[in-house]
């Protein structure tokens, strides 16, 4: 128990340190999508430090798990951990949203740098991610493959096509996590579709589906309903709601609609870091 609370405790020290990396960077090289970066730090420390099957030494291992990064725009706390984790080259992630780096604003797909797949378009990251799930299943190959999405992406229709697909098909080797932090670009959603969260859970229940909610800046729960999901013998996707807060870290922009895509100035940065 103490080794597991020695492990927690030093990831969220990374996760606390990614974010640093993303709020230093972005201003620095004046890249807008921070909040949308902040909210889903913990899922990808939870991912990338403990429940994926990955090399960061060969990144185009062919049993690597595959993460497909849906909500492509904020794409930075991504950069930060491949960089973190040297498989993106430093100077690539220093020099990000820059002409001196080929790493976009918005995540293309360059599979040597562990980038899966360019998701700009946002709802068509599942479908992509259902496609690999699906191939992995006829090939009979082990890896797992997860689709990172944002909860406004649950109004695409191409979405729930992709569900049916692979409920009819039962894709049990796919775990879409939902980076739930009620924030659609510039409003709440609530505000533009009338929709809570209770309403996502009866939807993808409807879909056949046994969505798990849960806190997603608690990277000890995450690590274990991450864990639990792909260690499923199930014949159906598994799907988690993480709830999360937009901007999360930074006072400023926790849960603030405007820092959807701006910089903070001096005077707001000077509120401070929630985690400190």
């Amino acid at each position: 128990m103490e080794q597991i609370t020695d492990k927690i405790s030093l990831l969220e020290k990374k996760a606390n340190h990614i974010r640093n990396e993303v709020l230093n960077i972005s201003i620095q090289n004046k890249a807008g999508h921070i909040a949308p970066s902040l909210s889903c730090v913990d899922i990808l420390i939870a991912l990338y430090y403990s429940c994926m099957s990955y090399k960061p030494e060969n990144p185009l291992w062919e049993e690597r798990d595959r993460l497909i990064f849906s909500k492509a725009h904020g794409c930075y706390a991504l950069y930060a951990i491949l960089a973190d984790k040297k498989v993106i080259p430093e100077e690539e992630w220093k020099n990000f949203y820059t002409e001196k780096t080929t790493l976009l604003g918005c995540m293309e797909r360059k599979l040597e740098y562990g980038l899966e797949a360019g998701c700009g378009s946002l709802g068509h990251g599942l479908p992509m991610a259902v496609g690999l799930a699906f191939g992995a299943q006829l090939r009979n190959r082990k890896y797992h493959t997860f689709c990172l999405m944002g909860d406004g992406e649950l109004q695409e229709g191409v979405t729930w096509e992709a569900i049916q697909f692979a409920v009819k098909h039962k894709i049990g080797n796919l775990t879409i996590i939902i980076d739930s932090n009620r924030l659609q670009a510039m409003d709440f959603i609530v505000n533009i579709l009338d929709r809570e969260t209770n309403d996502m859970i009866n939807r993808l229940k409807g879909f056949g589906l046994s969505p798990i909610d849960t806190p997603g800046h608690d990277i000890n729960k995450l690590i274990y309903y991450i864990n639990l999901a792909k260690s499923s013998k199930g014949d159906r996707p598994n799907v988690i709601i993480a709830e999360t807060i937009k901007g999360y870290g930074l006072k400023c922009m926790e849960n603030v609609p405007k820092f959807h895509f701006r910089i903070p100035d001096e005077e707001e940065l000077a509120m401070g870091k929630s985690y400190e």
